[in-house]
C-alpha cells in the first residue's frame, strides 16, 4: 500500500514518460520492412522508376522499385517464372523498405517485352539485366551500387537465376524460390512420350495468339529436349562453389533433395528449406518476404 501511494503524484507521470521513451525505442529497434512502412525519406524517396533495356536487339520492359535514402542501395534482380503469373511484387516491396532496390522485367517475347521468347534467349536476358544493373548511367540514376548486385527468382526464374550466377562469377549471391528445372522438364521429356505430352500441351497453350508468350511451341521443346542435361543446376553446381544460395522449395518439389545435395557437394554456402505450401507460397506469402528479406540480408550482406 505505501509503495502504491508513493507512486502517485508526479512519479506515474516520470514512469509513463519513461515507459513511452522505452516504447518508441523498442519500435525503432523492430521495424519489420515485411509489415511496416519507413518514415518517408523527403530528399531521396523510394519510388517505382519505368524503364526498358535492350537483350538480343528487343526492347525488356521492366520496373525499378527505388529504396528511400541516398544509397548507394544493392540491387536485386527479381525473375518471374514460366509464363510468370506469379510476379512476386510484394517482395520488391519488402526489399525496398528494407533498403534494397528491385528490378523486375519481364523476358523477351513475354508478357509484352519485343522479341521472341526462348529458354537460351531469357538466359541472355537476365545476364542483359545485370548490365543494366550496373552500368554507371542507371547506379547513378536509381541510386545503386553496381558491386553489390544479387538474383531471385520463381520457378522457372530460380532457374534462371542458377544458371546466370554459374556464368557469372562477378554474382556472389543467388536465390531460388520454388525451383523450377526446365532443364530438368528437358531431360523428363525425352525419357517419357506422357511428360512431353503433358508440357507441350501446355506450351502450346501459352503460345496461342495473345497468349503471354511470343514464341514456337515446337522450338521451346526441341531446345529444352537438346539442352537438357547440360543445363540442370546440378550440372552446373560445381560454377556455384563459394556462392551465397538460397533454394525454397515447397514439399512437392521433385529436384530438391538432388539439387540441394548438388549444391553442398560443390561447396556452395546453401540456405535450404522445404514448406508445406503451394507452387506460389500463396498461404505463406508473409514468411516467404521474411525469409528472404533475412537471407538478403545476412548471407548477401546487403545491410539493414
Amino acid at each position: 500500500m505505501r509503495i502504491f501511494k508513493m507512486m502517485k503524484g508526479v512519479r506515474p507521470l516520470v514512469l509513463g514518460v519513461s515507459l513511452m521513451a522505452m516504447g518508441k525505442t523498442a519500435t525503432a529497434q523492430a521495424f519489420d520492412p515485411v509489415t511496416m512502412d519507413p518514415a518517408r525519406d523527403s530528399a531521396a524517396p523510394a519510388s517505382v522508376e519505368e524503364l526498358a533495356f535492350t537483350s538480343g536487339g528487343a526492347r525488356m520492359n521492366g520496373l525499378m522499385y527505388v529504396a528511400a535514402g541516398r544509397g548507394p542501395h544493392p540491387t536485386v534482380v527479381l525473375l518471374h517464372g514460366y509464363p510468370g503469373n506469379e510476379r512476386n511484387l510484394d517482395l520488391a516491396q519488402a526489399l525496398r523498405r528494407a533498403g534494397v532496390n528491385v528490378l523486375f522485367f519481364d523476358y523477351r517475347g513475354s508478357w509484352g517485352s519485343g522479341g521472341t521468347f526462348s529458354f537460351a534467349g531469357a538466359q541472355e536476358d537476365v545476364a542483359a539485366a545485370v548490365r543494366f544493373v550496373r552500368d554507371t548511367g542507371s547506379a547513378r540514376k536509381y541510386r545503386a551500387d553496381p558491386r553489390r548486385v544479387a538474383l531471385v527468382g520463381h520457378s522457372m526464374g530460380a532457374w534462371l537465376a542458377m544458371l546466370a550466377a554459374a556464368a557469372d562469377s562477378t554474382i556472389s549471391c543467388a536465390g531460388a524460390l520454388e525451383l523450377g528445372d526446365m532443364a530438368q522438364i528437358g531431360v523428363g521429356m525425352n525419357a517419357s512420350p506422357a511428360v512431353e505430352t503433358e508440357f507441350t500441351q501446355y506450351t502450346r497453350w501459352l503460345t496461342e495468339p495473345g497468349a503471354p508468350l511470343h514464341a514456337d511451341a515446337a522450338e521451346l521443346i526441341a531446345s529444352l529436349k537438346a539442352n537438357g542435361p547440360r543445363w540442370t543446376v546440378a550440372a552446373n553446381a560445381p560454377r556455384l562453389a563459394g556462392r551465397a544460395l538460397l533454394l525454397l522449395d515447397n514439399d512437392h518439389n521433385p529436384t530438391h533433395a538432388a539439387t540441394a545435395a548438388a549444391l553442398r557437394q560443390a561447396g556452395a554456402r546453401l540456405t535450404a528449406d522445404v514448406w508445406h505450401t503451394d507452387h506460389s507460397f500463396s498461404d505463406r506469402r508473409i514468411e516467404l518476404q521474411h525469409a528472404v528479406v533475412r537471407w538478403v540480408r545476412t548471407s548477401c550482406g546487403f545491410g539493414g
